[in-house]
């Protein structure tokens, strides 16, 4: 049996769960609503407000598909009920960041500005204080799409080992490398 795919999900209070009988299976909570098709030979059951899988058989398949459908309904019900929250800080001289509505606005040391249109699902919020790097945050109930939209915006201007400098995650320790001088 799979370790992680035979764990049950307790499904919160205020979240809504309906199984299709197609295989859909949707959650409606107080932070948005997912659909999520599972296969058609995994059987899903809701007893008590807990949300468990079962797999047909031992076969490889099979067995690679649990977990992974166990992990991605147990991902929605956590972002339908709390949500899902990601910080990025630019790190750099003149690095900028502002937002016009969905519309992210990067400037990154390049000859221009970059616009990013970001998906409706996700909440933006950009702080830029005196003497502080830049801040974007990013809230979403789509764990899948708020980890996509990060890898986007870090593609930008990755951290490079050196300086330090470019776009990374709030807390994440960069490996910085010596220079040319360190080695005489």
């Amino acid at each position: 049996m799979s370790r992680i795919g035979k764990l049950p999900i307790t499904v919160p209070a205020g979240v809504a769960v309906t199984i299709g009988d197609d295989n859909v299976i949707t959650l409606k909570g107080p932070k948005g609503e997912l659909s999520q098709p599972v296969s058609g030979n995994m059987k899903i059951e809701l007893n008590d407000g807990v949300l468990t899988i079962e797999r047909p058989d031992d076969e490889k398949e099979s067995r690679s598909l649990h977990g992974l459908y166990r992990s991605l309904l147990n991902n929605m019900v956590i972002g339908v009920s709390e949500g899902f929250r990601k910080e990025l800080e630019l790190v750099g001289v003149g690095y900028r960041v502002s937002n016009n509505g969905q519309v992210l606005e990067l400037s990154l040391g390049y000859t221009h500005s970059i616009f990013l249109q970001l998906p409706n699902e996700i909440k933006v919020e950009t702080k830029m204080e005196r003497n502080k790097n830049p801040l974007i945050i990013l809230e979403s109930c789509d764990k899948q799409l708020l980890g996509q939209v990060c890898a986007k915006i870090r593609s930008f201007r990755k951290p490079e080992p050196y300086k330090g400098k470019g776009v990374r995650f709030v807390g994440e320790q960069v490996r910085r490398k010596s220079g040319k001088t360190a080695s005489k």
